[in-house]
């Protein structure tokens, strides 16, 4: 099978959405050879910040010298952002193989009377066995969504579980209250791991503290309070924390703090557990880390920013580094939100600081769910903002903020990850000067 016989079929397999539950993507495994029982994990759950920490923490443990794979979701740009060893994508031809390979395997299964594996199932049993065939050292997972019913949980018990910031978000999968939800992502917590956690709300700490302590799990909490020496910028930000002294991480967002302050936590449980990572390579894998579609600027003159705020607890955040490093600016956004997202939370966390707002139909994300209708989109946020505009595309959006935007003018394009690949694109092929951007 080639790379686009690959595409094609992942594509024709969409139709088969996604279900909760273990034993399919189990089965699929057996009939690889149950990789993942030879492979060391780190599992990472939470509602956001899951792909951050988890860049960190992979490209450090890489800087370490340690052979490391990542299996992460959504992507951005390209299907095979999903799978990575040391910062290096598998190659197309790779994932055309394994491809070939996990389709027999999933096609025997309906051939037994058994159900077809999902795409995600697909995908999470073939990153396992490239993995494994790869001789990673470790891999960081991240799931897909909730943990105890995400596919990535039929792994064994992880070395280390790590749980970033939980808050609302999936609750016709994961529950509708946040006890309920934390229950779910410590779901990925396993007797014989260590747990790593932000501090959460008590709700979800309270679960958390009960689930380690039922199943004999040391846990440790990284509090992002108890950072110092904090200089934010929007090409790169420092902070003291757990020892170290004036850390770099080149990424933007007030948020990226408490990831990396839970990324160091993880980082440190690894050492006591005898893993060598000297300071050095602590400093140059945080310094390396690239995390496209968060807080980032892709563009100047004006100043364009993509960032993947998509549930309300993430525009809250993102409405703290708008106000953080934008006072005084007009703020232009361009939004698109999916239907199973709380869209009223999130427009009145984010429209305060806006001049402007240009709606778009985000598209259909990765698990089937479509996006609310920009016409739709902009009825609902004239109840939070008096200019809001409806564009027939998302190119028409871009054209529509450029024209609206002074130099001094922030673009802001945020709701969902799953136009921000588009956006890139449009952006770039538009002309647009991009270039670096300075501290504040």
């Amino acid at each position: 099978m080639k790379y686009a016989q690959a595409l094609e079929y992942i594509a024709d397999c969409r139709h088969l959405g996604s279900v909760p539950g273990l034993e399919s993507t189990k089965e699929l495994l057996r009939r690889l050879g149950s990789p993942e029982q030879e492979l060391s994990f780190i599992h990472i759950a939470g509602t956001n910040g899951k792909g951050s920490v988890l860049g960190m923490i992979s490209c450090v443990l890489a800087a370490a010298g340690y052979r490391t794979g990542r299996y992460l979701s959504p992507v951005i740009s390209d299907y095979r952002e999903r799978y990575w060893i040391n910062g290096k994508l598998m190659a197309k031809a790779e994932l055309g193989r394994y491809m070939e390979i996990v389709r027999d395997a999933a096609e025997s299964m309906e051939q037994d009377g058994l159900a077809h594996p999902t795409v995600f199932e697909m995908e999470t049993a073939l990153g396992f066995l490239w993995f494994r065939d790869k001789k990673c050292d470790l891999v960081v997972v991240e799931t897909g969504m909730g943990g105890l019913l995400d596919a990535t949980n039929v792994i064994p018990p992880p070395l280390l579980c790590v749980l970033t910031s939980i808050s609302m978000d999936h609750m016709s999968a994961l529950g509708g209250s946040l006890r309920e939800i934390a229950e779910q992502k410590a779901g990925i917590v396993k007797p014989g791991s260590r747990v790593v956690s932000v501090k959460q709300p008590e709700q979800a700490m309270e679960v958390i503290r009960d689930t380690c302590r039922q199943l004999g799990c040391p846990l440790r909490v990284a509090d992002p309070q108890k950072a110092t020496g904090v200089r934010r910028g929007l090409e790169r930000q420092r902070l003291s924390y757990g020892g170290y002294q004036g850390l770099m991480i080149p990424l933007a967002g007030q948020y990226q703090i408490d990831n990396c302050v839970t990324a160091i936590e993880a980082l440190q449980t690894l050492m006591e557990m005898g893993y060598a990572i000297p300071e050095e390579k602590l400093r140059a894998g945080l310094a390396d880390v690239k995390w496209p579609g968060r807080f980032q600027v892709i563009a100047k003159n004006p100043l364009f920013v993509s960032d993947g705020a998509h549930n309300a607890d993430g525009a809250k955040r993102l409405a703290e580094s708008v106000r953080l490093y934008f006072t005084n600016r007009r703020i232009i956004y361009i939004i698109g939100i999916l239907k199973d997202k709380e869209a009223e939370k999130i427009l009145e966390a984010t429209c305060g600081c806006a001049a402007a707002l240009i709606t778009v139909s985000a598209g259909e994300n990765p698990r089937g769910i479509p996006a609310i209708p920009a016409i739709e989109l902009a009825e609902l946020a004239r109840s939070y903002h008096e200019n809001v505009t409806a564009a027939d595309s998302l190119e028409e959006a871009v054209e529509m903020a450029l024209l609206l935007a002074g130099p001094q003018d922030v673009v802001i394009a945020f709701g969902s990850l799953s136009f921000q690949g588009e956006l890139l694109k449009i952006v770039q092929n538009g002309g647009i000067r991009r270039g670096d951007t300075h501290d504040r």
